[in-house]
């Protein structure tokens, strides 16, 4: 398994959210992320619109977003 990334590429970043099924809903200061569950509910996902991502940030998307570590590492491995 890859080691997490300590200074991540935003659009290395968002290419993997968007390989787990999230969309853009807006950009501005900050990224919104949004997807839709087969349940009908919908996650958010927020980042800050930085050229480079901080790991420790990028740990707490992932946390407030229910995506597991391993999950996020496979996508960003792909993207």
């Amino acid at each position: 398994m890859a080691r997490f990334p300590v200074d991540a590429p935003q659009e290395k970043v968002i290419r993997a959210f968007e390989l787990l099924g999230f969309h853009r809903v807006r950009i501005g200061e900050h990224i919104a992320m949004e997807r839709e569950n087969p349940d009908g509910t919908r996650t958010p996902l927020t980042m800050p619109n930085h050229r480079r991502i901080k790991g420790s940030t990028l740990r707490t998307i992932l946390t407030q977003a229910h995506i597991s570590r391993d999950e996020f590492l496979e996508a960003y491995e792909q993207a």
